[in-house]
């Protein structure tokens, strides 16, 4: 099976599950890492020598950042939809110039977004994030027409990417990390609403309209060779993990469950950036660049960081069962008047029926509603990050965080190892992370021997095996880098190494 994104599966036991591929992320705090590393070697003198190894590691491997870091946050700066106007303005480039500037700049930010180990959410994740409901309750859509269809488009087209999602040419949406979110509530009118959903499949089915509507849906769905509901979690790669969704669509539901407290439980993504551009009105063309950064995410309510989002309305659902309800009381009502012994009460009795069920659909959809913009309010404020330049420098962090981790950690293994091919040290990496802190990632060897490698502290044989050089060797090799200089400027010392 594919290891290629998210999906659909169940059990024995057939629960719902979302299989998703192991990633690059280290996530284990920098300064846990390195204490944690330091403190398995024995000898106190090769200890205060990896520590200085590291410090001189982390300090080279910002400065090699430090440049293209610095180029794309000047050309951010054109770009900012805050000040960026005012600055091209003042600068007088011409059109095409800028049409330059910007594919620089989207060129330095996916690159920064690879080294930080962000992937593009392809169209088969966002459809199994969305196949599901948990707390928002309302069809979100997107409003197109208040979005530019050029810049993004452009860059695609320059740089092929493989499996880009449907609304690749108007934003784009980045995913790192996987959490879990659980909700425990009474949901009351959630649980009406299934219970009605429930007696609704359930008339389809005694009137075989059920199959007739299910023949038009499979001609609709798109093939998914990878959706199987038989597959045994046993069977799995070792590099995927496997999160189960808990949701009320798949509890058995009754009356006297209505009372009941339930939890429900969501993947979540544990960070969503989210790339796009409005659309340029007739009077101006717009040339701002919004980065909007999100943590926690539900996947099953991955709308609310959708940009230009329309206002919801009633779901067709809703529309169904308004237009039925009334059918079903003119009908009766009716009936009933050409009834000789008509009884007003019984008149009374199916109007109110009918009314009460308008009423309770049209009360269901205000509390939805409801429940919508308290959550894009805290998607706002609690669950918004950061936006521009304040997203871009924690990116640029990232960068530096994750490639240190990574150089720290293979070198780490070579010298307690004495040499080890690639497969090795990449199995070695990553079976040190999951003994010494209970995490798992696909460790990204690959580029942390490049740079091992680059600083001149790893060799490699004419067999394919790394060996390292010893501790002071290495810290001679990186020599005394500028910020120790200035550390012991500050502190009186001499300069000199």
């Amino acid at each position: 099976m594919s290891h290629s994104g998210l999906e659909e599966m169940g059990n024995e036991k057939k629960k719902e599950v979302i299989r998703i591929e192991r990633e690059s992320v280290i996530p284990v705090l920098k300064p846990q890492l390195i204490m944690a590393l330091a403190n398995l070697i024995k000898h106190s003198a090769d200890r205060v020598e990896f520590l200085k190894l590291c410090k001189r590691i982390e300090y080279t491997i910002r400065a090699w950042y430090l440049l293209q870091f610095e180029d794309m946050m000047q050309l951010y700066s054109l770009f900012d939809p805050v000040s960026g106007a005012q600055k091209l303005e003042q600068q007088k480039l011409p059109r095409e110039e800028i049409d330059v500037l910007e594919q620089n700049f989207l060129t330095y930010l996916f690159e920064v977004m690879k080294k930080s180990n962000f992937k593009i959410a392809t169209q088969e994740e966002i459809d199994i994030a969305l196949s599901g409901q948990y707390i928002l309750n309302l069809p979100i859509t997107v409003n197109e027409s208040k979005l530019d269809k050029v810049l993004l488009k452009n860059y695609f087209e320059a740089h092929p990417h493989d499996n880009l999602p449907d609304s690749y040419d108007k934003y784009i949406i980045f995913r790192r990390g996987i959490g879990i979110d659980r909700t425990t509530d009474y949901f009351v009118m959630e649980k009406v609403d299934m219970l009605i959903a429930r007696f609704w499949s359930y008339i389809l089915r005694i009137t075989r309209l059920e199959k007739f509507l299910s023949r038009r849906a499979k001609r609709r769905r798109r093939k998914d060779p990878k959706n199987d509901d038989e597959i045994n979690l046993e069977l799995e790669d070792f590099q995927d993990d496997v999160y189960e969704r808990i949701r009320l669509e798949k509890m058995p539901i009754s009356f006297g469950s209505l009372l009941k407290k339930t939890t429900i439980q969501e993947p979540t993504f544990d960070r969503i950036i989210v790339v796009y551009r409005p659309a340029s009105s007739n009077s101006k063309k717009e040339r701002g660049i919004f980065v909007k950064h999100f943590k926690n995410i539900p996947m099953a309510d991955m709308e609310i960081v959708l940009p230009e989002k329309k206002n919801p309305g009633l779901t067709p659902k809703d529309w169904v069962k308004f237009l039925a309800s009334a059918m079903v009381g003119l009908v009766a009502v009716a009936s009933s008047l050409h009834v000789d012994s008509a009884d007003l009460r019984v008149i009374g009795a199916v109007l109110s029926t009918v009314l009460g069920y308008l009423a309770k659909t049209y009360f269901t959809f205000q509390q939805n509603l409801v429940q919508y913009q308290n959550l894009i309010t805290r998607s706002m404020y609690d669950k918004q990050l950061d936006s521009g330049k304040g997203t871009l420098l924690h990116l640029c962090d990232d960068v530096i965080q994750q490639e240190v981790k990574e150089v720290i950690i293979s070198f780490f293994i070579l010298m307690e190892q004495g040499k080890a091919n690639r497969q090795e040290l990449d199995q070695w990496c990553e079976e040190l992370i999951r003994e010494e802190f209970g995490e798992s990632c696909n460790f990204d060897v690959d580029d942390a021997v490049k740079k091992l490698e680059k600083f001149g502290i790893v060799t490699k044989d004419i067999i394919g095996r790394y060996q390292c050089v010893g501790l002071k060797r290495a810290n001679e090799i990186i020599g005394t880098t500028t910020e120790e200089l200035v550390l012991k400027a500050r502190q009186g010392g001499s300069t000199t190494p």
